[in-house]
Parts: C-alpha cells; sequence; structure tokens
C-alpha cells in the first residue's frame, strides 16, 4: 500500500477512470488514475507507472461542484459529471502536468434533463441525460476538449462507453441488452446505428467452444482458476458417474465481445459459492441429464448427472453456503466445451457467480453495466458478435477447419463455370423469340427518422426503402417509401420521385433533417421531413435522391440560361428550368409544380440575366460569379459537374438580445414583469437564446468569434450599446428619455461554413447588391451591364463584364450623396436606386456608351412609406417598402422616365424580382396553407399583360424558408406580344397603356397575399 497520511485518505469510491496512456512523448507504462468518491470529490493517484503500478499518494484535485462520475481517454481528454446536471471538463493535461490546469463547465445538452453518465474516447464524448436520451459532442479535439455543441443520437440508453478507437457500446434502456455503435470511423465519428450484441444464454450456443481461447483467457485470472480449469480438461474422462453435484442451479452466462459486463436484477437470491468467483458458468441441462465436455483434440466423453441433484424449484431460496476453492476443485463445475468460440472477441466476460439474475428459457440477462475501454475493434473485419453460433458439431467444424482458403475459390470457380455453361444451353432453345421488354429493379434502404403527421407531432423512428425501376427505353422512375408503425400496425407511405418538385435540407441544430415537397404537399405546407442519424448519412440520402428526381425528369448538365434561381434562408442555392407556360398561354402550369435543384455552395441573394451571367454575394458581403458547372456540395457523381467546382467559405453572424426592465430602487435590472419577454431572447422576444444555449444555425457551422456587442443597430445605441423604448415591443432609439422604462441590446457571434461549388470569387470589394441587366438580344462579345452597391453604400458599375468574361474586369465608382442599400437595371438600361434613408433615385443617361451615366434624380418615396429594395424589368418598376408593401411605378414614358406616382399593388412581401418580360416573382412572408402556415414563400404575380402590367393575382409555389428569387434570367417567350423594338417604342407603349389604366383601376389588381394573420407560429409552421 501507498505510504498517505491516514487523514489524508480518500472517501470510498463512487466512480474510476484509467487513461492518459497515449499522451504525447509519454514515457511508456504511465497511467492517470482518476477516482471520484462518494462525498463527490475527485482524486488523483501520483506516480503510476511501470515500475510502481500501485502509484504513491493521492492528490485532492478541486471541483466546481460535487461530482458523480469521471471518465478518462487515452490521451488528454478528461469529463466528469456535477449532481446539478453539468459536465465538467479538464484543460491544461499534458505531459508534464497529468493532472490539467483547470475546469470548464459544460451545460446538458438538455436544459429539463442533466447529464447523467459521460464517456469519453481518443477525440469523442458521449454523454447520456437523465431521460435517457443519447448525445455526441461535436468539435472536440486537443485544442478544445470542450467541443462545440451536443448533437442528439437516435435510441435510449442506460449508460455508454468508448473504447480505445472510439468504437461506442451502451446498454438499452428498455431491454438491457448491450448495443455497439455501427459505423464509427475517423471520417463519421458518430457512428450510424445501434445494433444490439447477441449476448445469449449458453444453453442456445454452441457446445463445440474452442478450448484454446477459454486458456488464452485465463492469463487475466487467477492461479487457482487456472489450475481449476486445466483440472476440468485434463480429469474430464476420469470423473466418476455418480460424482455429486451442489444441489443449487446454476445460473446461465455468456461471453460478451466488452471488456467487462455485469448484469443484475431485483431477485438475485445470493452468492453461489460452488462456482469460483469471477468464473462464467455454464447452465446444466436437468432435462437431458448430462454435460458434454470436449477436449482440445475434440473427443468427446458424457458425463451422467442425477436427475435428483438439479433443483427442482429454480427460484427457491438458495441458502448462504462457504465452500474451500480446493475443495471446489473437485466438482465438475464446468466444462470448456460449453463456451462458444471467444478467439475472434476483444476479451471474455467476467462476473461474479451468483450475480445474475434468474431468468427462464425465453428471457436474457439484463445488463446494468459494460466497459469497453480496453478493447480495440479492427474496422476492417467482419464482427461475429451479432449473431449465434450455428452450433455445428465438432466433427462438422473440423472439417471446415480443415478447408484451406485457396479450395474455396477453385469450388467457386468451377460452380460457376457449370453454372455458366447450363445458363448457355437452356437460353439456345429460345434464341428465335423476340427480346422481352426488361426491367431491372435497385433498392436501396435504410433507417431514419420521420416527422409523423397526426398528432402529437413528433420524429419516430421507420425504415425508408428508394426502389428505382429502368426500362429498356433507359428511363429510370423511381417510388420512395416510407415504413411506419401506427397503434402496433405497420403502415408505409409513399412517393414516386418524379411528382417530387424539390428535396430541401431543413434548418435544425439538433437534427439532420430534410424535407420533399410534391405539389400537394406544397398547397399544404406540410412536406415529408425525414431525420438521418449523421450528417454524412443525410448528405448520401440528400444526393441519392436528388440524383433520382433529376433521372426521371431527364434534367441533367449545368442550368440554362434562362434558369430561375433562388436561395433558402440557410443559403442553400436552387434552380429552376422555366416552362413557356409558365407565364402565359391557354393553359398556365402552376409555379407549385416547378421543379427544383440544388447547386452547391452558399449565398445570401443571386442575381442573373439571360445570357449566363450570375453573381451572387455571400452573407459576409464577398461576390461570387458562376463558373458554367453544377452540383458541388453534398452532390457528387454524375449529378455533379468534374470540373468548375471550387472551395467556398461564408460567415454570418448569429444574433441575441438581453433585455432589461426599470425599477426604481435597482434601475435597470435583468428582471422583469411576469408578462415581458424573455431577458435573454432573439428579436420576436418569444424565444429564449441565451449566450450558452445558442447555437450555429446548423451542424455545418462553427463559432468563429466570441460574443461581442453590436453597435450597428437600426435606431442607433449608447456607448454600452443599449436602446432604450417605453415599452417592449416598440420603437428603440440610442438615447434615454423619461419615458424609456425598458432597453436592449443586441450580441453577436460570428459562424463559418465551408463548403464547395461552381463559384469563384470576385476580390476584392465587397458587396451588399448587385443588379445584372437582363438584355434580350446582344452580341456574345458585347459587354453586359452590372451595376452593385458595396457593403459601405458606394454605388458601382463593373467594367469588362461579357458572356465569355463574367467576372468582368474591373469596378468604377459611381458618385452619390449619401449611402444606398439597393439597385437595380432594366432592359433599356434604366437604373433606379434606393438609398438607405428609403429614398428612390433614378439615374440619368445610362447607355453602353456611357455605361456610368451622368446624374441622379430624386424620386418620391410613396406617403409615410421607406423602401428598401426596387426592380426594373423590361418597362415595369416596382418597389418594396420596410412594412413588407409592394408598389408600381405608374406614368413612366420615354420623355418622362421617372414615372409620375406610386401604385399600391399587395403586402406581405420580403423580397421581389422582375424579369425581362415584365414578370413580377416575390418571397412572401407568410402563406397560411390546408395543414400549416409557411414563412418564406415563392410567389408568382399571374395576369400580367400590357393591359395590366400590375397582375391580378397570386400563384403560391414552394415555402417557406425561402429567402431571395431572381427571374431576370427568364426571357423565355410565351404567347404574348412581345417588344423587339427600341427604347422609346416600348416606353411609347407603356405610355398609352398608362393613359388606359388611369381611367379606371381595378381593385382586383391589389389582391393581398394570403395569410391568416390570426394564425401564430408553432414549431409544426414550415419557417426558416
Amino acid at each position: 500500500m501507498s505510504h498517505d497520511d491516514p487523514e489524508q485518505l480518500p472517501d470510498p469510491f463512487n466512480d474510476i477512470s484509467i487513461g492518459g496512456w497515449e499522451i504525447t512523448d509519454e514515457p511508456l507504462g504511465r497511467l492517470s488514475v482518476w477516482a471520484v468518491s462518494l462525498q463527490g470529490r475527485v482524486w488523483y493517484r501520483e506516480n503510476v507507472c511501470h515500475h510502481n503500478p500501485e502509484g504513491s499518494t493521492w492528490s485532492l484535485i478541486t471541483t466546481p461542484g460535487e461530482v458523480v462520475q469521471i471518465s478518462c481517454g487515452p490521451y488528454d481528454l478528461l469529463w466528469a459529471t456535477l449532481w446539478e446536471g453539468q459536465a465538467i471538463v479538464r484543460e491544461g493535461i499534458d505531459r508534464n502536468n497529468p493532472q490539467g490546469m483547470s475546469w470548464s463547465i459544460v451545460e446538458s445538452p438538455s436544459s429539463e434533463n442533466g447529464i447523467m453518465h459521460v464517456s469519453v474516447g481518443v477525440d469523442v464524448v458521449w454523454c447520456v441525460t437523465k431521460d435517457r436520451k443519447v448525445w455526441f459532442r461535436r468539435g472536440v479535439n486537443s485544442h478544445n476538449p470542450c467541443g462545440t455543441s451536443w448533437i442528439e443520437m437516435v435510441g435510449e440508453m442506460m449508460m455508454v462507453t468508448v473504447g480505445l478507437n472510439n468504437q461506442v457500446w451502451g446498454i438499452g434502456c428498455d431491454d438491457r441488452a448491450i448495443y455497439f455503435r455501427q459505423g464509427v470511423t475517423p471520417s463519421e465519428l458518430s457512428g450510424k446505428t445501434w445494433k444490439a450484441i447477441v449476448s445469449g444464454r449458453e444453453s442456445d450456443r454452441s457446445q463445440t467452444g474452442s478450448s484454446t481461447s477459454l486458456l488464452s483467457a485465463g492469463c487475466f485470472f487467477t492461479d487457482d482458476i487456472q489450475t481449476q480449469t486445466n483440472a476440468i480438461i485434463q480429469g474430464d474422462a476420469d470423473t466418476s458417474s455418480d460424482t455429486e453435484l451442489p444441489s443449487v442451479p446454476m445460473n446461465p452466462t455468456s461471453t460478451v465481445p466488452v471488456g467487462a459486463a455485469s448484469s443484475s436484477s431485483g431477485n438475485s437470491t445470493g452468492s453461489q459459492a460452488e462456482i469460483p468467483a469471477n468464473l462464467p458458468a455454464d447452465p446444466l441441462d436437468s432435462d437431458q441429464g448430462e454435460a458434454t465436455a470436449a477436449s482440445t483434440n475434440h473427443e468427446k466423453a458424457d458425463l451422467e448427472i442425477p436427475k435428483s441433484a438439479a433443483s427442482p424449484n429454480p427460484s427457491a431460496e438458495l441458502q448462504w453456503t462457504n465452500i474451500d476453492l480446493k475443495e471446489a476443485q473437485k466438482q465438475p463445475v464446468i466444462s470448456v466445451s460449453s463456451f462458444g468460440d471467444t478467439s475472434s472477441l476483444s476479451s471474455l466476460g467476467v462476473f461474479p457467480a451468483g450475480a445474475e439474475e434468474q431468468y427462464g428459457a425465453d428471457e436474457h440477462p439484463l445488463w446494468a453495466w459494460v466497459s469497453g475501454g480496453g478493447c480495440l475493434v479492427d474496422l476492417h473485419s467482419p464482427l461475429k458478435w451479432f449473431t449465434a453460433p450455428s452450433g455445428l458439431s465438432c466433427s462438422v467444424q473440423s472439417l471446415s477447419l480443415s478447408i484451406t482458403p485457396a479450395q474455396t475459390a477453385a469450388w467457386r470457380k468451377q460452380i460457376f463455370q457449370q453454372l455458366s455453361e447450363r445458363t448457355k444451353r437452356e437460353l439456345e432453345n429460345f434464341r428465335h423469340y423476340e427480346q422481352a421488354i426488361e426491367q431491372s429493379v435497385w433498392v436501396k434502404t435504410g433507417a431514419l427518422q420521420w416527422w409523423r403527421n397526426w398528432k402529437p407531432h413528433k420524429w419516430m423512428d421507420v425504415r425508408v426503402a428508394l426502389e428505382q425501376f429502368t426500362g429498356s427505353d433507359g428511363m429510370r422512375d423511381s417510388i420512395l417509401f416510407i415504413y411506419y408503425m401506427y397503434h402496433e400496425e405497420k403502415k408505409y407511405i409513399h412517393v414516386f420521385l418524379n411528382e417530387v418538385t424539390i428535396i430541401v435540407e431543413v434548418l435544425n441544430e439538433a437534427k439532420h433533417s430534410f424535407a420533399l415537397y410534391t405539389p400537394e404537399r406544397t398547397k399544404q405546407r406540410w412536406p415529408i421531413r425525414l431525420a438521418a442519424t449523421t450528417e454524412q448519412e443525410m448528405h448520401d440520402w440528400l444526393s441519392l435522391l436528388t440524383m433520382s428526381c433529376c433521372e426521371s425528369r431527364r434534367i441533367q448538365g449545368p442550368p440554362s440560361h434562362h434558369a430561375i434561381w433562388s436561395v433558402t434562408c440557410k443559403g442553400d442555392i436552387f434552380v429552376s428550368e422555366p416552362s413557356p407556360e409558365l407565364e402565359a398561354g391557354p393553359q398556365l402550369m402552376p409555379c407549385d409544380q416547378m421543379f427544383w435543384r440544388q447547386v452547391g455552395g452558399h449565398l445570401r441573394l443571386i442575381e442573373c440575366n439571360n445570357r449566363g451571367v450570375v453573381w451572387g454575394i455571400g452573407h459576409d458581403h464577398t461576390a461570387w460569379v458562376h463558373t458554367g458547372g453544377y452540383g458541388g456540395g453534398f452532390i457528387q457523381g454524375l449529378a455533379s459537374s468534374a470540373d468548375n467546382i471550387y472551395t467556398q467559405s461564408d460567415v454570418k453572424c448569429v444574433y441575441i438580445y438581453e433585455n432589461q426592465r426599470w425599477n426604481p430602487v435597482t434601475g435597470y435590472s435583468s428582471r422583469g414583469l411576469p408578462t415581458d419577454r424573455y431577458m435573454w431572447s432573439d428579436a420576436s422576444g418569444l424565444q429564449e437564446c441565451t449566450k450558452i444555449n445558442t447555437k450555429p444555425p446548423s451542424p455545418q457551422w462553427s463559432w468563429v468569434s466570441d460574443w461581442y456587442i453590436d453597435f450597428n443597430v437600426s435606431g442607433g445605441t449608447d456607448r454600452e450599446g443599449w436602446q432604450y423604448a417605453a415599452d417592449f415591443p416598440a420603437s428603440y432609439h440610442g438615447h434615454k428619455t423619461m419615458k424609456d422604462f425598458v432597453r436592449r441590446r443586441r450580441w453577436a457571434r460570428k459562424c463559418k461554413i465551408v463548403t464547395n461549388g461552381p463559384w469563384l470569387e470576385v476580390p476584392p470589394v465587397t458587396l451588399w447588391d448587385i443588379s445584372v441587366i437582363p438584355s434580350s438580344d446582344a452580341d456574345d462579345e458585347e459587354a453586359v451591364a452590372l451595376w452593385a452597391i458595396s457593403d459601405k453604400g458606394d454605388v458601382l458599375c463593373r467594367l469588362g463584364v461579357t458572356q465569355q468574361n463574367p467576372a468582368g474586369m474591373s469596378w468604377l465608382h459611381v458618385g452619390t450623396d449619401q449611402p444606398f442599400i439597393s439597385i437595380s437595371i432594366g432592359a433599356f438600361y434604366q437604373v433606379w436606386a434606393i438609398a438607405r434613408d428609403g429614398s428612390a433615385f433614378y439615374r440619368g443617361s445610362v447607355s453602353p456608351n456611357k455605361p456610368a451615366g451622368d446624374c441622379w434624380y430624386h424620386i418620391p418615396s410613396p406617403q409615410k412609406q421607406k423602401l428598401k429594395q426596387v426592380s426594373v424589368g423590361r418597362t415595369s418598376v416596382f418597389v418594396l417598402d420596410t412594412n413588407g408593401n409592394l408598389w408600381y411605378r405608374q406614368g413612366i414614358t420615354p420623355s418622362y422616365p421617372q414615372g409620375s406616382a406610386w401604385d399600391h399593388v399587395s403586402n406581405n412581401i420580403r423580397k421581389m424580382s422582375v424579369g425581362p418580360l415584365d414578370q413580377v416573382w416575390v418571397i412572401a412572408d407568410k402563406v397560411q396553407g390546408s395543414h400549416s402556415l409557411s414563412c418564406g414563400t415563392v410567389c408568382h404575380r399571374i395576369g400580367v399583360q400590357p393591359l395590366e402590367p400590375k397582375g391580378l393575382s397570386w400563384d403560391y409555389g414552394i415555402g417557406g424558408g425561402w429567402e431571395h428569387i431572381t427571374v431576370r434570367g427568364n426571357a423565355t417567350e410565351a404567347s404574348r406580344a412581345t417588344g423587339h423594338g427600341t427604347s422609346e417604342e416600348n416606353l411609347a407603349v407603356s405610355k398609352d397603356l398608362e393613359d388606359e389604366e388611369s381611367k379606371g383601376k381595378t381593385e382586383h389588381s391589389k389582391t393581398p397575399l394570403m395569410v391568416s394573420e390570426s394564425q401564430e407560429l408553432d414549431r409544426n409552421a414550415v419557417n426558416c
């Protein structure tokens, strides 16, 4: 024992963990031993090494709270759990300081349920919360042992344990079976799925185990046990038939493929000393009355057991008995042959006799604890843990062992040749028949989660199967089946992929989820929502389903020049090929039938024209130009171009608000009224958002900064970033008055995503807005007009942009007297812009020969409205104000291109785009479907004609969650009058139309977007 001071000895231990032998440059044989006492204190054992394995002294390590459990990895990772439910992480562990420097607290992934159990590996952390949910910690490494965020895993466990190479085992919550995490690889540390390990009773196993594997496992036991084992092997033939056996039933146990495991129950009947401690016992079959023993040369010997020797009542109360081990050696307690072959297992299950539960013929052990800390799993070899042994006889097993791989290969080749010759003979008689229609079926299956249709809506485990059919003409069609349980009845839903209009990733910080839309589900605003266990699995399904949808619609290659581009609030980019029937014709195509496919990359907005010039701007204001490729991101294989794909990154800010209310005694404080919003919330105040529980938008993002006060807020702030108001919510201002009883300030934190797609960066100017002229007839070498606004508000004109060189050559600065926020150029070089104060401007004399024009003309805004966006088509000009109102500019003529007045069209608009045919598309703020409410929905203005430039009504498309759309490349002419004349001729036509319109305005042109204002947003709403 050590030379510890008796007064300094630790309390009785509650948990112990050993690791640290792989710390960089650590001397061989050095270990870190950590323990937790019953009083919640943490102790570290000093100087544990190869020459001093028991160590020298215990050192008390101070902790921020009472600790209940601890886990130490083979490297420098150490986590522990507190009584309060948080986890603490030891930082600063290295070769010179194996005890570490300090503790960091990591909050539980669930605010209602604290962490109950934690286990660490090389660079992974798993935990189980008090509601038995399993969580995986993202971003754990030596430089950041705390990680970044929690991801919920499928399944409920009592505990989990991590092995040497990050392999994971657990004990199920419901069935108390031992589970192994399949699919854990260096690139996918969270694995794919749980699979139960078969650890049945010995009576269900093969009676032809390997004696050599048992002998090799005996090296872990004491000398007495090794002697006992050898006595059994050598003396099985000499044992008399009337040997007296214990009158107590022997409990069945099993070998399990983990470092150690134990089973428990509430009705354990005490210790059975007939069986040596720590030796796995085999049940004796009292019905057959005999046990089989096999020696190392597979010879058999029968051992007779009197039927009276076995207890007739296995559940009878057992008496406590003391038997000397030397006497117990004389008893034929167990035969080597009763063990299954454990040569392929990492180690042997060890537990005391009598600790197992008495269970019947159809029950299995209820496992309570498992440890895989000494188990190294070979990722490239198949595991034999999940199926029971076949139970072949010794002779059959010895026969199979004598067959060499070379003989097996020769037999396979011979059988294949014989089958091929028989097939040729049988087909010879049918050569004169015509070729039948060939149809091949290809199926992919998997386990996902599904957001179920009925209430209460929640995620449930389902089986998913994708069936793909290929006909003789090469046409492919696919069906997706989702199999689920409804009141213990198996049911399924299916969807034809040629009816799917879009497959989109859903913004969710805790789930890797995506949604499938069809025209019917778009009307309902209720897509099929599925979630995968890991990000890689989700991307595999997204890529496969997207490629299948494109194949069924015969869509391949890069987007056309007339494509409609859109961006979701998550930053994902989608493109749709427009049909001529989309804008006009005898049968208009509803826009909910449009098919959208994803293009790799991450952007905030996109603008284009019908000559293939496509520019985008990221959340960090970086400008990007489309390379002409397609695919990228998770889209691989045939659905992605081999070249023109480049790495792309984007950075954006996550915002939360700190709210305070005035108290006459203490001043402003974080104690509000019961009716107030959360003191830490989002912009609306409806969601609680603290610095700790606020996560990046999705698992693809990672934090790149700490929280900081954001002073760049509308309305201004004081020196400390506060904005003041009379109450929540109200208009905020940057200075305190006597009537201000509440205040708030905005905190920001930057996060970054790295992906790839068909985009190239256009340095060095960062941009806020951009517009490309929607030219319809131009030479390939003719310059394309492109205007932009920098993130500082400067107006810029890009020179040298052509179809062959869409990135252009250089920027030309256009002078302004104030910062601008929006700009748009029409088909005939009409340039309109919106200033930061909400006023509108028109740029005069812009032409190909004079690309920057000469001067700005101020255009009065609609009464009491502050504008934020403008879009100019062929002859139409539309603007959008900050209250979501859409306005049309009347009275535009060649002699007076600024127009005369604003006419209100609709409300509830978030973004809008006017195309080269004056078509109008918008992103609606809220649209009510038959099943749910969607926020951010693509809508199309139908009825737009020369006599009705404002259109008649709205058609509702894909949504929600959309942030931006551009139709400025869609010059696909429909069956309507189109102008190919000069700018003056078109403007003259427009003037005549305005005269006709002024004689009688039609009220139906002001049809608002359909939305139920009384409908509250809930967790089922399809939104951002």
